[in-house]
């Protein structure tokens, strides 16, 4: 699993001129999964990101985490994050049709069975 992290004021994603989620001041995570990963991994991986000190205190030094500003994280599937660009200029997508099966299930189950449901995350 890999992830691209980017500190937001607001963001929000739209599907056919509609929102379907959106946050005010957290993060915005582009995620890429992969065979072999597993909820384990994105577990660590989402306790990681809410732990890291990527936002600025008082005097302006990189101290607070996503939990101490009361931020929010929009998490994105994002594929291409894996892909295999050394031949041709179109990114294969063929491997990542289970795993995105399988990634769509996962937030499936872990939205109470609404994947358009937004959710604030606290660990």
């Amino acid at each position: 699993m890999r992830l691209v992290l980017q500190r937001v004021s607001r963001a929000s994603v739209r599907i056919d001129g509609e929102v379907v989620g959106q946050i005010g001041v957290g993060l915005l995570a582009l995620a890429g999964v992969r065979e072999g990963d597993d909820t384990d991994e994105a577990a660590r991986l989402a306790t990681k990101t809410a732990e890291l000190r990527i936002f600025a205190d008082d005097e302006g030094r990189f101290n607070r985490s996503l939990l101490d500003v009361g931020g929010e994280a929009l998490v994105v599937s994002q594929f291409t994050l894996f892909a295999d660009t050394r031949r041709g200029r179109r990114p294969p997508s063929r491997w990542s049709r289970p795993m995105r099966r399988r990634w769509r299930r996962w937030v499936y189950e872990s939205a109470g069975g609404d994947s358009r449901r937004t959710w604030r995350l606290s660990w």
